[in-house]
């Protein structure tokens, strides 16, 4: 398989000029089989990427490794300009790095405050004191987290009772309120029904334009997709088929044959 040829991302009036986020011959094996496979990339800071690729293809555990849940077998990483290859997922986050997951993972017998208050207060260092109310701690910045996310409506509500799209605007206020710089979203459109899409993905925008998150996400509603990202990573077989802009990226014979299922 041939190299993709990686595209510069567009620039960006008002961004870092360092790279937010890179990755070189980053490889995961088990038991002798190959995860992912030597994936080398940068992402700038502020961009959207958007990565995809057919079932299977590596792009979560990708995602693991990024985060840190994962050791890579071979390579490195740096989050703007420090090396995080070696270090755990906690060290990642205060650096700036956070990460939703295909599941909902929130405190269901909570408030949607008191969730918000209590990732403010593990921000602050205060988040042993978890036993306290939450809500007081930092409240103006829960009332602006929430309302970026759209639920400052639903404050008191418990977050088990939340409808599902509620849930992930409520996963993505808790990272906000982390203040991350780089945001890795892992089908974030999972189980939520197509009504709730439409407002999702308007979060999604603000978090990326207006807080200046460099956004990386993984999903499989194209039209999202391609509507939102500055460029496609596409995955197949654990590799990077491809790093271009959408149009790029969605001509190339590789990918089509992909998705498609014909022989590479």
């Amino acid at each position: 398989m041939s190299s993709p040829t990686p595209s510069a991302a567009p620039p960006r009036d008002g961004r870092g000029t360092a790279p937010m986020l890179v990755l070189d011959d980053l490889s995961w094996s088990v038991g002798g089989a190959v995860i992912v496979d030597g994936v080398s990339m940068t992402v700038d800071d502020g961009e959207f990427l958007a990565v995809i690729g057919p079932n299977g293809a590596g792009k979560t555990s990708l995602f693991n490794l990024v985060s840190g849940l994962t050791r890579p077998t071979r390579g490195r990483l740096e989050l703007a300009g420090t090396d995080i290859t070696r270090l755990p997922p906690h060290r990642r986050a205060r650096l700036g790095l956070g990460r939703t997951f295909q599941t909902s993972s929130v405190f269901a017998d909570l408030s949607v405050g008191a969730n918000v208050g209590l990732a403010v207060q593990a921000r602050s260092g205060e988040s042993r004191r978890f036993w306290r109310r939450a809500a007081p701690v930092g409240g103006p910045e829960i009332g602006r987290v929430l309302e970026l996310v759209r639920l400052s409506h639903r404050v008191d509500a418990l977050a088990g009772d939340l409808a599902h799209g509620d849930k992930r605007k409520l996963e993505l206020a808790l990272l906000l309120a982390r203040e991350p710089r780089l945001i890795l979203l892992d089908e974030p459109m999972a189980g939520v029904s197509a009504g709730e899409i439409g407002e999702l993905v308007e979060v999604i925008r603000t978090v990326h334009r207006e807080q200046g998150c460099t956004v990386l996400m993984v999903e499989h509603h194209m039209e999202v997709l391609l509507d939102m990202a500055d460029r496609l990573a596409v995955m197949h077989h654990g590799a990077l088929l491809a790093l271009a802009d959408p149009d790029t990226a969605m001509a190339d014979p590789q990918v089509q044959a992909a998705y498609l299922g014909d022989t590479l």
